[in-house]
């Protein structure tokens, strides 16, 4: 499997490859948001999700995949750090606002900061198209996120300080996004990469989950809790697994900006599992970020 995936990279097959594996991350990283913001506190989903993914890429990690090269150390060094700060802003922001507020705003800004990373690390650049195709999705993104912003009921006393850490967050986005890729392009083998990305990646936040539901008044039931980590697990290794692989076959920054159609799909999940308000505005936005998302695609 390795080596067909090596085989691809630059190659116009591993570009269809990556556009598929980019897509697939759209929307299943929305299913992820979702999960997380679901009916339990933020925190303890998150916990729950790292602690699955943490435990179940251990055995891969340690038995089945090459171990990672001496050089490979201080990466994952930095892939832990930055990744903690995201979890820790997105579940700020989570606990502050409304997922269709908080969403679109994290994953707008996500992409605009990847593509300028992408060119100074990677030396990407974009035609004058793809950059009108970025311009397109972000103003459906943002659009939409002020959208929420006017009409939105619930969660209006905290909206600011939620839209200012998802600001925050949609720059930790990008960072992870053009480092993960500048990880996995580091190490011969990617499945080695994603392995121990996720085996590390699940240590931090499940020791503050269990203290901070161990102080709560009312816990909730730890069975569902961890049948939703288990599920979020799972989700996680194809959406983030899926955008990594992307990465390291194709661009970074079209990856990334093709990522962020899982606005539309947080948005219709809102909607239909949430119950949170949606209207025609509303989809004729998520259609302006469809419609980007094609235009930097087919202008590359």
């Amino acid at each position: 499997m390795s080596d067909w995936l090596i085989s691809l990279e630059g190659t116009e097959a591993g570009h269809q490859v990556a556009l598929a594996l980019a897509v697939m991350a759209a929307f299943l990283h929305a299913v992820f948001g979702a999960l997380q913001k679901g009916r339990h506190d933020p925190w303890l989903s998150r916990g729950a999700i790292d602690a699955s993914y943490g435990l179940m890429a251990a055995p891969f990690a340690l038995f089945v995949v090459p171990w990672p090269e001496a050089h490979m150390w201080p990466i994952f060094v930095g892939v832990f750090v930055i990744h903690v700060a995201y979890k820790v802003l997105q579940a700020m922001a989570y606990t502050k606002g409304a997922f269709t507020v908080v969403y679109p705003v994290v994953r707008g800004t996500g992409p605009l900061f990847a593509v300028i990373g992408a060119y100074w690390l990677f030396g990407e650049s974009f035609t004058l198209v793809q950059w009108a195709g970025v311009g397109v999705l972000l103003m459906g993104i943002f659009g939409l996120a002020v959208y929420n912003f006017i009409f939105l009921e619930t969660a209006r006393d905290t909206l600011g300080i939620a839209l200012v850490l998802a600001l925050m967050t949609g720059f930790f986005v990008a960072l992870y996004t053009t480092y993960d890729a500048y990880g996995i392009r580091a190490t011969a083998d990617p499945f080695t990469f994603l392995a121990w990305f996720f085996m590390i990646d699940g240590i931090a936040m499940p020791p503050y989950a269990l203290w901070r539901w161990s102080r709560m008044e009312d816990r909730p039931a730890l069975g569902p809790l961890m049948k939703r980590g288990v599920i979020g697990g799972f989700v996680a290794f194809a959406s983030f697994g899926s955008i990594m692989l992307a990465t390291r076959l194709d661009k970074v920054g079209e990856a990334a900006v093709l990522r962020e159609t899982s606005t539309v799909f947080a948005a219709l999940i809102g909607w239909l599992v949430l119950k949170e308000t949606v209207g025609p505005r509303r989809i004729a936005l998520m259609a302006l970020i469809a419609l980007g998302a094609v235009i930097v695609e087919m202008g590359g």
